[in-house]
């Protein structure tokens, strides 16, 4: 799964029309290599392989055959665990049968408390590959694959089986790669439910669940926070690892120089076994073993009390393809977050044994944290792993494809440590789960939070005011704040008390949790929050800053200017910058209604999915210490701007191969399983984003060429890619315009860098026309025409007519109005020299330009040949 995390685990974008490829070519015919399979040990042989950092060690907690591919494991306010185990996932190479409803979520207790899970019920059964599971009060809210929704299911008569289901949240369904689907669900300390792939964040309310926009945060599986309520998620298919760290995510994307110490994106694991997605440029050559980021997923800030204390704070995260864990040690110097490795070419924990494959980490009520271990061969989707794929050959010539259906939990604990009580907090009164707010382990402290604000008991209110004014500790102070803010009882006062507290993090989460209050009308802050711009703290002064625009104050922008040139904090300056200029490509100018709303849906998948590989300027992912990017660029790429069903037929079913020459490692992956709406909302906007002049593509394009291509299961490669549509016609400096109200044979050359654009007509008016003489004829299928410097002086109504010799024309081939600065015309190919385009409509004193005009075809038959 790179969940998954194909071993490379290409988020690719469908966008990414532009032909990303696969990275090396099948072996033609040479019988493929086979190898002794690596023996399948017991969990007890299986951990004598594994490495650690001196002083700690795992234990386990659960194996095969109580738990069979486990994927997510989290605790409810009692301490019991449920683990999401996806039975179905890649029971052979093909992923055959992979969405039938064989998973489940399995639940486990200990009857002592002694940390011996010794309890089990299957909670529930028969479901489709469980990705997201929450534990609420009495309840546990889960999701399946394909599916947008959330359930909430309660054991109403304590058998330890689930009899109760109610719909929580009703989303949207994403038919895509596994891969590609929403993780990591977790209560963030700003009460907002957080999850990788989505462009929004969920609150529970007594009122009922609300939704609201944010950016999307670029994670893939899993999804973790820290002490201080950031969310931090990692990336696998763009090998980024830690992503969009600088600040929360619900503020935008800011990527800040020297995020990374030098070499940190390069993995020191023991399996000499090269089963990784990107080929042969992601292993050492001599020790077959992986050299840089390409899975990394299941991530948690440890935050617990029973490890060492050099460990609180550290983001540790999983690289399953790797079978390692790595440790990032994160230091936040003038406002920039920084992250290395602790240890010199080595790991935290790494095995050689070849099925170890930790896919998820959490903090636990006992302090520990519990590494969750598919402990499996194939850890790719079956994308990745189709006939002719450089993967599969590897996985069939190790016969990883022999080990499915085990898994197990460890537990990580260290020398001389006792794990912590068993909490009993859903039998507990809100006045003791408010002590809570302070204990030392970062799980109680969270759930009593949520526990408090699931039950909506407002007697304890006071008690979190003064706990908020004068607790000690620095964090029981800010979950005391947060609680106030989700039972809707923080005032104006407590927030500008905080907003004046001694701790740093205590005054950016009273700037935090004022927004709720300004977002209900209040404006009373908004003076307070302003003056902390010039907050001695880079943090502080940044959050004002992020909170200001968020809130979309009048006065933020001209204030953001000024500290982007005024202050001395590379922090501080560089985040004002970008939030003036974001640095995700915009939505084109110049459309609207429908295709605008079309165009943002694309921007939002886009976000979501494909910037991992092709960046977010669309200039391809760079790839450390090499020229190449990623995943070919978008931006200027030629697939893009042909014909539009080049980049459809791409989105459709992926390509493979070289691009101009290059092969990127990371391949175009088949995205057809989305619907119409889907790819034509990605399509058009990496179309017309980045700077490039395609046109919109609609569903109803996206219908006809999936309806033409019906039973086409292989990827494209460029050249028949190219081959299978209509080809812009080349040579069009010898082209003759002339116009109704032009002058006459003025030749032009409509060409993409023409400074200026030819104006038809000044006022659109039915009746006005302009033509292109061919310098030969030629078979003709489509017609674009531009002006996207003057965007809205397209043609209201168009009909086009074709003639061979000029003076006798065609009816008209095709008809229509105008709606957008591109518009791509399709009628059927016809054999034509001349080509007229007649106004029809009227817009005003609005001008009819053209800067841009492409006409697609192939060369003409001989006049009477079929």
């Amino acid at each position: 799964m790179k969940i998954f995390l194909t071993a490379r685990a290409l988020l690719l974008c469908a966008a990414a029309a532009a032909a990303s490829v696969s990275s090396l070519p099948a072996a033609a015919a040479t019988p493929p290599v086979r190898r002794p399979m690596p023996p399948y040990l017991s969990p007890a042989d299986s951990l004598k392989l594994i490495q650690l950092a001196p002083g700690y060690r795992l234990e386990l907690v659960l194996s095969e055959p109580q738990i069979q591919e486990p994927v997510v494991t989290v605790f409810d306010g009692n301490g019991r665990m449920f683990v999401a185990e996806m039975r179905s996932y890649m029971k052979d190479i093909d992923g055959t049968d992979e969405k039938t409803p064989t998973s489940r979520v399995s639940m486990h207790w200990s009857s002592k408390g002694d940390g011996v899970f010794d309890q089990h019920s299957v909670f529930i059964d028969k479901l489709v590959l469980p990705r997201q599971i929450l534990p609420l009060r009495d309840s546990l809210l889960v999701q399946e694959t394909d599916s947008g929704d959330i359930y909430e299911y309660r054991d109403t008569d304590g058998d330890g089986v689930a009899d109760e289901k109610k719909l929580f949240f009703a989303g949207e369904a994403r038919k895509a790669n596994l891969e590609h689907q929403t993780s990591g669900l977790i209560w963030a300390q700003d009460n907002w439910l957080y999850s990788t792939y989505s462009s929004f964040r969920l609150r529970w309310t007594p009122r009922g669940v609300e939704k609201e926009t944010t950016t999307a945060n670029g994670g893939q599986w899993g999804l973790t926070q820290d002490n201080y309520g950031k969310p931090w998620i990692v990336n696998a298919g763009g090998e980024l690892g830690p992503i969009n760290f600088q600040q929360p995510v619900a503020y935008g994307i800011f990527k800040l120089r020297n995020e990374f110490a030098p070499g940190f994106t390069e993995v020191w694991p023991l399996v000499p076994i090269p089963d990784v997605q990107g080929g042969t440029s992601r292993f050492r050559p001599d020790a077959k073993t992986l050299n840089h980021f390409t899975a990394t997923c299941g991530a948690d800030i440890y935050r617990g009390d029973l490890l060492p204390a050099d460990l609180v704070g550290d983001l540790l995260f999983c690289e399953p393809v790797g079978r390692l864990i790595r440790r990032t040690k994160i230091a936040v110097k003038d406002g920039v977050t920084t992250l290395s490795n602790p240890y010199a070419q080595s790991e935290f924990i790494r095995s050689s044994d070849p099925y170890f494959r930790p896919i998820n980490l959490v903090t636990a009520p006992d302090g520990a944290i519990y590494v969750t271990d598919m402990y499996r061969g194939v850890i790719q989707e079956s994308n990745w792993t189709k006939k002719g794929s450089y993967l599969r050959s590897v996985i069939q010539e190790y016969a990883l494809d022999q080990n499915v259906g085990g898994g197990r939990i460890w537990r990580l604990v260290h020398d001389g440590a006792t794990l912590g009580a068993t909490p009993n907090m859903l039998g507990e009164t809100p006045a003791q789960l408010v002590a809570h707010l302070a204990h030392p382990n970062g799980w109680w402290r969270d759930t009593a939070q949520k526990l408090l604000i699931l039950q909506q008991d407002v007697s304890v209110v006071p008690a979190l005011q003064t706990m908020a004014r004068t607790h000690s500790d620095s964090l029981a102070r800010q979950h005391a704040l947060w609680t106030l803010e989700g039972l809707e009882a923080l005032d104006s006062a407590i927030i500008r008390e905080k907003l004046r507290d001694a701790d740093t993090h205590v005054r950016v989460a009273a700037i935090r949790a004022a927004e709720s209050l300004c977002k209900r009308g209040g404006t009373s802050l908004s003076a307070d929050i302003l003056a902390l711009f010039k907050d001695a703290s880079p943090e502080v002064a940044v959050q004002a800053m992020l909170t200001a625009n968020l809130l979309k104050w009048p006065e933020a922008k001209p204030l953001i200017q000024k500290i982007a040139v005024a202050s001395s904090s590379v922090g501080v300056k560089e985040i004002a910058a970008q939030v003036l200029n974001p640095l995700a490509a915009q939505v084109a100018v110049g459309y609207g209604g429908e295709q605008r709303a079309l165009l943002e849906h694309g921007q939002q998948i886009f976000m979501e999915l494909c910037f991992a590989c092709h960046g977010l300027d669309g200039r391809g992912t760079p790839l450390e210490g090499r020229a190449l990017t990623l995943a070919p660029p978008l931006a200027g790429s030629a697939t893009l701007l042909s014909h539009r069903d080049a980049a459809i037929n791409a989105i459709l079913y992926g390509v493979s191969g070289p691009v101009a020459g290059h092969t990127y490692e990371a391949q175009m992956a088949p995205m057809g399983a989305n619907d119409d709406e889907w790819l034509a909302a990605v399509t058009s906007y990496v179309r017309t984003g980045f700077g490039n002049r395609g046109s919109v593509v609609t569903p109803k394009d996206i219908a006809r060429v999936r309806a033409a291509t019906t039973g086409r299961t292989e990827a494209w490669t460029l050249p028949e890619l190219q081959q299978s549509v209509p080809q812009p016609l080349a040579d069009r400096s010898a082209w003759k315009f002339t116009g109704s109200s032009g002058p006459k044979d003025q030749p032009a050359a409509f060409t993409w860098d023409k400074p200026a654009g030819i104006t038809v007509t000044p006022a659109q008016a039915p009746g006005a026309w302009f033509q292109i003489e061919l310098t030969e004829p030629a078979l003709l299928t489509d017609l674009r025409l531009e002006s996207v410097k003057n965007p809205r002086n397209y043609p209201r109504g168009y009909t086009v007519a074709l003639s061979e010799d000029g003076i006798t024309w065609s009816p008209p081939v095709a008809k229509g109005q105008g709606s957008g600065p591109v518009l791509e015309i399709s009628f059927p190919p016809a054999r034509a020299k001349w080509v007229r385009i007649t106004q029809t409509g009227s817009a005003g004193n609005v001008p009819w330009t053209v800067d841009g005009l492409v006409l697609f075809g192939r060369p003409a038959p001989a006049t009477g040949a079929q």
